[in-house]
């Protein structure tokens, strides 16, 4: 049997966008590398708040439940 020849195949995307593609998602890859303060997950890259969405929810309910509190002690 023989072998096959390889041809090499056309480029598709040229390398200057290739390169520009590999970049922006390297960008993006370091957005996303935030921590949430509480528990460690991954979390949106905003600078007021190192939450991720379940310590977010968490907080919004708790001070739902303190302001119900609050409101029924009066």
């Amino acid at each position: 049997m023989r072998k096959k020849t390889v041809t090499p195949e056309p480029e598709v995307v040229a390398p200057q966008i290739l390169e520009q593609a590999k970049k922006a998602l390297s960008a993006d890859t370091i957005q996303r590398a935030a921590k949430c303060s509480v528990c460690g997950g991954e979390c949106s890259p905003s600078p007021e708040e190192q939450l991720c969405w379940v310590c977010r929810r968490l907080k919004i309910s708790a001070w739902r439940d303190a302001d119900l509190q609050a409101g029924a002690q009066e």
